[in-house]
């Protein structure tokens, strides 16, 4: 018998996942946790007291049979190139609202390819249910509602304290050597990574910020509309400086040599911050909307860390869509919920900029 709470979790086993599934009980929901180690999984649902699915996406059967007992899936498990399109498929088959917390231009466009089978199955899917995108998809409809004529996008994110993930870690390092990003007149294009670099005031900080490749050239342009979209991060400026050399080095970055060393240096540190380094670390977001006379709107955000974040705005869309809230076919986040979806979770602040 399906409970009225009860979700699947896959990649429950990774730094995200866990804390998803920790988190779950606090918004009376029931993960079933899932994943392909059941040495790892077992424990993990032992402790949390919930029930637990041990397969592999590639094994469709066993997918699907999960899928099947759940009205939503929250795929968590990364890097997304190796398990969205899996999972997505099945959900066609099964019925089932796909979500996950991928950040990869190339998954949501992918994923966007599924709209109108998703529409004829009556399901949503909804990628970058986490700190990527939900902020900053968020704060670029909100942009774009202030200033319907805008005709570019500039969205920039920094964080204070915290750390990296293995699967953020992996995907990044899986990413290497392959350059930037942005959208000019609605096509993304290519560009070497961190072509421009800006100082942007958060308002705690001024930080300096460079151009990458982050999920809203994608997101952001079906959200809003916006043709002209630029995605920036918080960098050291010696970092900016050194990437001006990046096309030197690209071809050997891309080798498997390369990526595999660094691979195994991820995999020996620890799994991702710890709850004192979270508690402690914040994230930071940025926008601004121009029009083409130059009229400009600008916003910030300010909230908990990115990792908390993810966790909590993934589990309320989760909860929504449990309660038969959803728009069925593609969805970006603030498509699906609106610009105020990111003020539900604990602790964020957002301001109008003069």
């Amino acid at each position: 018998m399906m409970q009225s709470n009860s979700f699947l979790l896959y990649g429950a086993n990774g730094y995200s996942g866990e804390l998803i599934a920790r988190y779950a009980k606090q918004y009376d929901l029931q993960p079933i946790l899932a994943g392909r180690r059941k040495d790892v999984i077992e424990p993990l649902a032992n402790k949390l007291g919930f029930p637990f699915r041990v397969f592999d996406v590639n094994d469709s059967a066993s997918l699907q049979a999960a899928l099947r007992e759940v009205k939503v899936v929250m795929n968590a498990a990364g890097p997304f190139q190796y398990t969205a399109r899996q999972m997505t498929e099945a959900c066609l088959q099964t019925g089932t609202h796909y979500l996950d917390i991928n950040g990869d231009i190339s998954i949501f466009e992918m994923i966007k390819q599924y709209d109108a089978a998703a529409k004829r199955a009556n399901i949503m899917l909804l990628p970058g249910a986490g700190f990527d995108v939900v902020p900053t998809d968020c704060l670029a409809l909100q942009l774009k509602n202030l200033l319907p004529a805008a005709i570019s996008l500039k969205l920039a994110f920094a964080s204070l304290g915290g750390g990296l993930s293995h699967g953020t870690a992996t995907t990044m390092a899986t990413k290497l050597g392959e350059g930037g990003a942005v959208r000019k007149k609605g096509k993304i294009i290519r560009e070497p990574l961190g072509k421009k670099g800006m100082w942007v005031d958060f308002g705690v900080k001024k930080i300096f910020v460079m151009t990458i490749p982050w999920g809203d050239i994608s997101t952001a342009h079906f959200t809003t509309g916006i043709p002209d979209i630029e995605s920036y991060t918080g960098m050291s400026p010696k970092v900016y400086y050194l990437l001006k050399a990046q096309f030197l080095f690209n071809w050997l970055l891309r080798t498997n040599f390369v990526r595999n060393r660094l691979k195994k240096k991820i995999n020996q540190k620890p799994a991702g911050p710890s709850d004192e380094q979270r508690s402690k670390a914040s994230s930071l977001v940025w926008g601004q909307a121009t029009t083409a006379d130059g009229k400009t709107a600008t916003a910030r955000l300010s909230g908990p860390d990115g990792y908390t974040l993810t966790a909590c705005s993934a589990l309320i869309m989760v909860k929504k869509v449990l309660h038969g809230n959803f728009s069925s076919g593609y969805q970006t986040p603030a498509s699906a919920y609106g610009e105020n979806l990111v003020m539900e979770t604990p602790g964020m602040k957002r301001e109008l900029v003069e």
